[in-house]
């Protein structure tokens, strides 16, 4: 009796490995199917994401991020990026039906998305960018594993989108940093009403107001100052990546609302050209009261930006004598 018990102990404890492995592979979905995230034990040090020929790399240097090597990336981006990586989870399983109706007939290429520690891969997964889910993706770990619906517990928006290729996703949303002491001279055309229009040069800490080429008395200085500080940090919402050629040549052809000329003491020029932002509500066009469309002459993309943060740069030519 007592050699059955050893002998029925011994068989048991073989066949555990081969027991976890099974259950394993059917808890959640498969654990070879299943396993999104990262360790968050793990230093995240390198993002690659590639697609067909193009590659774009997020590499962490000291405290900040660069993007391919060359520009820091914007650090909310690379916090919501983070984010994503060590928390998403499985929301929901996809047919083979779904996934050939929603991506294989659609021709959608999938993000090919690889997350090191250092040399180490930690993670290598697809990304298959939808509309046909509120969380904006289909994942796989490999072509031929099973595809899931992925988002972050907490977070009901897309998240699809943020594994993107385009760099300028990835840049800081700034349209203007700097100090009064780098800037050489600022136009202000206000298409409204020119009137209300002006022009400030700084040249070796002489300040002078002008209107339409003519030098203009009796402003006040500590305005012109406060006015000049205000470019230390001008940010605009995000892109506007979704806008068609025909949207982008019509808004081009179209009378602005305003146009800001800044000139730096190195002599590199920036121009922000501004428009009103028209949104369709159920059929109706409306103007948006509480945001415009923006865009530079160093991009070929429109940007949205909120009145609230352009509103301290839009002054009519009065402002500097209160």
């Amino acid at each position: 009796m007592r050699r059955l018990i050893i002998r029925g102990l011994f068989i048991a404890a073989a066949l555990l490995p081969l027991l976890f492995l099974v259950f394993r592979n059917r808890l959640p979905f498969g654990g070879n199917n299943s396993s999104f995230s990262c360790d968050p034990a793990r230093d995240i040090t390198t993002i690659e994401f590639s697609s067909g020929k193009n590659k774009l790399t997020l590499v962490k240097k000291d405290a900040s991020w660069l993007v391919n090597g060359k520009t820091e990336a914007r650090k909310s981006g690379i916090v919501f990026i983070l984010r994503i990586l060590r928390e998403i989870e499985i929301k929901s399983p996809v047919s083979p039906g779904l996934f050939s109706s929603e991506i294989s007939k659609k021709g959608i290429e999938p993000v090919r998305v690889r997350i090191y520690d250092g040399r180490k891969q930690l993670r290598s997964f697809l990304v298959y960018k939808t509309g046909s889910n509120s969380y904006g993706n289909i994942m796989k770990l490999s072509e031929s594993s099973k595809p899931f619906i992925v988002y972050v517990p907490g977070y009901d928006g897309e998240i699809g989108s943020a594994f993107t290729l385009n760099e300028l996703f990835w840049k800081p949303y700034t349209v203007f940093n700097l100090l009064p002491s780098e800037i050489s001279s600022v136009g202000f055309e206000n298409h409204a009403d020119t009137s209300a229009s002006f022009s400030i040069t700084a040249v070796k800490h002489h300040i002078v107001l002008l209107s339409h080429g003519r030098e203009l008395s009796g402003w006040d200085s500590t305005l012109v100052s406060r006015y000049l500080s205000y470019f230390a940090w001008i940010p605009f919402e995000k892109w506007d990546l979704e806008m068609t050629t025909e949207e982008k040549k019509g808004i081009l052809m179209s009378e602005p609302l305003y146009r800001i000329t800044v000139v730096s003491q190195n002599g590199k020029k920036s121009v922000l050209t501004m428009w009103e932002r028209i949104q369709d509500k159920g059929g109706t066009k409306e103007k948006d009261s509480d945001r415009l469309i923006g865009k530079t002459d160093a991009d070929s993309e429109f940007f949205i930006m909120r009145y609230f943060d352009i509103d301290p740069l839009i002054k009519k030519r009065s402002y500097f004598f209160q």
